[in-house]
């Protein structure tokens, strides 16, 4: 019988030896495609993107609504799911608190940012994050939580940050199955890394993004892995077929 898989510790870009290489080199890639990287979110996504913030910001209204709410956008990139969370809040005194480990990125967020109301922008290791326990009611991550050298650090990080009883929602690319996800693997395995190559003018990071999808864990899975890193609530919902998809954890009271 063939020994079982060891659990995938994080993520395994080429030419990453061990956690801070892997961190080294995921922080490169991003920088590199910083100034094309709304557009080719938007392009390769065919503008479905939108539509996967608005639906995790509007989860999480009943927490955005209350003005004392502090929330955290981890991995935070260019602020497109902090921007989401803000407008969800409304005119709701909510704090956004947007952080990144590329600093190229959140350059990017506070071009972006209206002046009178923005998510405040912190360059930050996802892994060692520079707040007290219990700081946050919600800490979301759209796209990045994959990205990290390790998922149980990061998954015990953001419990050490949420008060008791405070949420969190990750958001991130799933694998679908059937004959949509046929269709998919061949888009997101063929078609993109050539096309998002194309318009960054840098290969790596687009030819990283399917194999970064592929090795990320399963639903059930990070379910597993969310409850050992102390969410006393765990579940996935599918997006579009399962293109994406959100984690929703809750933490014990």
């Amino acid at each position: 019988m063939p020994e079982p898989k060891s659990p995938v510790v994080g993520a395994a870009p080429d030419g990453a030896s061990d956690r801070n290489s892997a961190a080294r080199v995921v922080r490169e890639m991003f920088t590199s495609i910083a100034p094309r990287y709304d557009l080719l979110n938007h392009v390769l996504s065919f503008n479905v993107d939108r539509v996967w913030w608005r639906r995790t910001a509007r989860t999480f209204r009943h927490i955005l609504v209350r003005p004392d709410a502090r929330v955290l956008d981890l991995c935070c990139g260019t602020g497109d799911m902090a921007f989401a969370l803000q407008r969800q809040a409304g005119k709701s005194s909510v704090r956004i608190v947007g952080a990144d480990f590329s600093h190229a990125m959140l350059r990017r967020a506070a071009l972006k940012s209206d002046r009178e109301a923005s998510p405040e922008w912190i360059e930050a290791d996802a892994l060692h994050l520079p707040f007290p326990d219990a700081h946050f009611n919600l800490v979301t991550s759209a796209f990045g939580f994959r990205n990290l050298a390790d998922y149980d650090a990061g998954l015990r990080e953001i419990a050490r940050v949420l008060q008791p009883a405070g949420e969190c929602g990750i958001l991130d690319f799933g694998e679908p199955t059937g004959a949509m996800g046929a269709l998919y693997r061949i888009y997101f395995k063929q078609v993109l890394p050539r096309v998002g190559t194309m318009i960054s003018g840098v290969r790596g990071p687009y030819a990283y993004l399917p194999a970064s999808v592929e090795r990320f864990p399963q639903p059930e899975e990070m379910s597993t892995r969310m409850k050992s890193a102390g969410f006393a609530e765990a579940s996935w919902t599918p997006y579009t077929f399962g293109i994406a998809g959100l984690y929703r954890g809750k933490k014990a009271p």
